[in-house]
């Protein structure tokens, strides 16, 4: 889990995304239909999608702060950058749903920030 790479621990963060996913489990699910795309009907459900759409929202989080000059731009942060709106924008036909999905992985984000501290 790449969560335990940026020091959160694996107990906690179950228990931050079981909170989350109390009130935002419909915005997951739209992450993942957006992520998991290409996923073959029969590998469903996917292991750990949770995680793997709480990761995608803390890396918009973060290029966000790079975006807003609110942190130092990193070696991959354009590629990461570019990775995130191809993603985001398959199958949209307008920026406005763009930025509809990039405020619903960064909301998730800050909430999850929030509950982890809490938790703490």
């Amino acid at each position: 889990m790449l969560l335990s790479l940026e020091g959160y621990e694996d107990g906690m963060v179950r228990q931050a995304l079981d909170m989350l996913l109390v009130d935002r489990k419909n915005e997951f699910r739209e992450l993942a239909e957006v992520l998991f795309w290409n996923i073959p009907p029969s590998m469903n459900p996917i292991p750990n999608w949770e995680y793997f759409v709480i990761n995608f929202s803390l890396d918009v989080s973060q290029e966000f702060r790079i975006w807003s000059g609110k942190a130092k731009m990193l070696q991959n942060s354009d590629l990461k950058a570019l990775t995130i709106l191809r993603q985001l924008s398959r199958d949209q036909s307008s920026m406005n749903q763009v930025a509809h999905r990039l405020n619903i992985a960064f909301d998730l984000a800050e909430e999850f920030k929030i509950i982890y501290r809490r938790l703490k």
